[in-house]
Formats: C-alpha cells, sequence, structure tokens
C-alpha cells in the first residue's frame, strides 16, 4: 500500500505526520521571497523535513488510512508496518527510497537516515493558486538615452503668450480684505458681549447655590454596605503546545513536568493519547509565538521538539 498519499494529504492540515517505526515528516511556514539574481518572486510555502527520531504512533496516520481505505484502524496499523518494513529492506539494500510528492531518503556514511525534499506541492493552503512570478528589471538608463534621441529629433517649442493687464485684481483683493476685517471686529464685539452677560449670570447662580448647601444638613445613620462585585475571569485558549516528549505512564510524565518548570518553563501535561501521555514546554494563544519559543527551544534545550495544534 502506497501510504505516501495519505502522508501528503495530511501535510496540508498538519504540522507534523508520523509514520510508527519510521520517523515524522515536519513542515515549517516560508514567507514570500524575492531572488535579486533571476527578478523572480516567490509565493509563501511549507518547507519540508524528516526527523528520524519522531517514531511514535500517534494515530494520526493510521485513523486517515482507516477512514480512506474503509478498513479497521488495527488492519490500517499492520499496513503501516508492512509498508514501514518495506522501506527499510529497500534502504539497507543502499538504494534511495523515493516518496511521491515527499521527496527521497537514504543511508548516509555514518547510518543516518538522509531526506532531500524534493516535491512540486506547496502544501500551504493559505497561497493555493499562487505560482512564482518573473518581472524582468527596469533598464532606467536606456529609457533614459531613448528619451534623449526623442527630444532631439523633435524638439519642444514653446509660443510665448500676450501678457494681460490684471491690476484691478490688486484693487478687489483690497476691498475683500477691508470687508473680511470688518466683519470680523463686529463679530470679536459681539462674542465679548455675550461673554460677559453669561458669566454674570453663573456668578448669580453660583452664589445661590452657595447659600443653599451652607443651610442644609445631612445626616446618615446607618452607612451604606460595601457592593461587591464578582467578576468573571475569562479564560484565554491556548491551541499551540510546544511538545517536549510523550510517557507511558503519569507518574513520569509528571516528573518531567517538574524538570522542566525547574529550568523556568510553564511546562504542562497534554492529557492522555493512544496510552501515552504527552509533555509541552509551553501552551501559546497564537501560532507566530509558539513558533518563535519552538525554535529556541530547537536552539537551547530540544531539537526534535515538535507543535502540536489542540484544544485542551
Amino acid at each position: 500500500m502506497m501510504i505516501e498519499k495519505h502522508i501528503s494529504a495530511l501535510l496540508y492540515r498538519y504540522q507534523c505526520v508520523s509514520v510508527p517505526g519510521f520517523g515524522a515528516f515536519l513542515t515549517e511556514t516560508q514567507p514570500a521571497q524575492l531572488n535579486n539574481d533571476t527578478f523572480t518572486f516567490y509565493p509563501p510555502k511549507k518547507l519540508l523535513s524528516f526527523n528520524a527520531n519522531l517514531k511514535n504512533n500517534d494515530g494520526l496516520l493510521a485513523n486517515h488510512i482507516a477512514l480512506q481505505e474503509k478498513i479497521s484502524y488495527d488492519q490500517a496499523v499492520a499496513n503501516i508496518s508492512q509498508t514501514v518494513e518495506q522501506w527499510f529492506e529497500k534502504l539497507q539494500n543502499r538504494e534511495n527510497l523515493t516518496l511521491k510528492n515527499l521527496g527521497s531518503i537514504s543511508y548516509n556514511f555514518e547510518g543516518s537516515l538522509v531526506f532531500t525534499p524534493d516535491t512540486p506541492v506547496n502544501y500551504l493552503t493559505d497561497a493555493f493558486g499562487l505560482s512564482m512570478i518573473i518581472s524582468p528589471s527596469v533598464k532606467r538608463e536606456e529609457l533614459k538615452a531613448v528619451a534623449q534621441k526623442v527630444e532631439e529629433i523633435a524638439p519642444v517649442v514653446f509660443t510665448p503668450e500676450r501678457k494681460k493687464d490684471y491690476s484691478y485684481l490688486k484693487y478687489a483683493a483690497v476691498f475683500v480684505i477691508m470687508a473680511c476685517a470688518g466683519g470680523t471686529g463686529f463679530k470679536f464685539y459681539r462674542d465679548n458681549e455675550i461673554a460677559t452677560q453669561t458669566l454674570l449670570v453663573e456668578q448669580s447662580v453660583q452664589e445661590k447655590v452657595h447659600d443653599k448647601i451652607q443651610q442644609a444638613t445631612f445626616f446618615i445613620d446607618i452607612p451604606m454596605p460595601a457592593v461587591k462585585l464578582a467578576l468573571k475571569e475569562e479564560n484565554q485558549v491556548m491551541p499551540y503546545h510546544v511538545v517536549a516528549g510523550a510517557f507511558s505512564t503519569q507518574t513520569n510524565a509528571q516528573k518531567a513536568v517538574n524538570q522542566l518548570t525547574a529550568k523556568g518553563f510553564k511546562a504542562r501535561q497534554l492529557g492522555k493519547n493512544r496510552g501515552l501521555y504527552g509533555v509541552a514546554y509551553g501552551s501559546y494563544a497564537t501560532y507566530a509565538e509558539a513558533q518563535e519559543n519552538m525554535r529556541k527551544i530547537h536552539k537551547t534545550e530540544n531539537r526534535d521538539a515538535w507543535l502540536l495544534v489542540k484544544e485542551l
């Protein structure tokens, strides 16, 4: 059974697709790029890689095959195991293992698996329909030379116009300025008069209110009880988790959480899945924040840490 087509289908929706007993195919989003040498624009895409250390069965591939092939889950696991044995047999014979739309895998001189991605497929759904664009460079010097030649062949001649007498406009401008100044002065006078009358009325009202306040006496026999408002704390959803590993017992998983917490991580357990207890370095609300922390963990702690998208 060719399981590579099922792996390819899952890579559109998931960051990690694990093949039990063989390894995991990982994706990382790469933004759009420009090649200055070839003047080519490349759309954003998912970069494909392979990690031979992630061999655990997370159930994702087996469930997908069972649904697509209309077989039981156990039969799907058995088919995957049979295919993996065929792959290893081919690799041990020093042959390249070519997986359609994924790439090729082979052993190096040190006996480690080496993956070479070779796929025309862009697994980033946000970039669906986008293709590379080649834009020729703008040769400004050549265009400038052509314009100078055209100007030499057909020079532009400006015809002088008759000079008109616009002296009467300055008298009109003086009249308009005087009219505006008179209107502004009258408006300023009226505004000042209205403001003065308003101030006198306000002062009179304030004096009457002050007299009433002095005559009034307030008695409060029993103080009002304090009102306590219960504020509901909103829990922020954090569906992105940087996974440190999976353990067969919850006790070992909690030990791992304690060790990571001692190092300063906000570690937590991710619950039980297929008999294993997952442990995460931390959980994040956005994909960008999770990716940034996973890169830091790759450099300083664990190169095999991977990203899980799951709402707990």
